[in-house]
């Protein structure tokens, strides 16, 4: 495939119960966890099949567009502010995803 780009996703996890939510934002992709590790890790693997998915029915340009994702040709540095309404029962935390760079057709 073709060279690589990076998005910034923002990742929200909230304790519900005995589970932890995971949501991501950007994707509206989400799962839970029996702790925020496990959740963090069923989040990882849920959004990497949500974006491999978009890429294989060539849609991923299109939907990154109409939901105003950017597209980083270098890795942004780690040092990410997130700006949210204030909620103590919520753990956000960016997240820098790779991402195959769009094809120039």
């Amino acid at each position: 495939m073709s060279s690589k780009s990076y998005v910034v996703l923002t990742y929200k996890f909230q304790k519900v119960g005995r589970r932890w939510t995971a949501y991501c934002e950007e994707l509206g992709t989400a799962t839970f966890g029996r702790s925020l590790p496990e959740a963090e890790r069923h989040l990882d693997e849920a959004v990497s099949l949500h974006l491999d998915t978009l890429e294989e029915v060539g849609e991923i340009e299109r939907f990154f567009r109409e939901h105003n994702i950017q597209l980083h040709r270098t890795k942004p540095e780690k040092d990410i502010l997130v700006c949210m309404p204030l909620d103590q029962s919520v753990f956000v935390q960016p997240r820098i995803q790779r991402v195959p760079e769009p094809s120039a057709a």
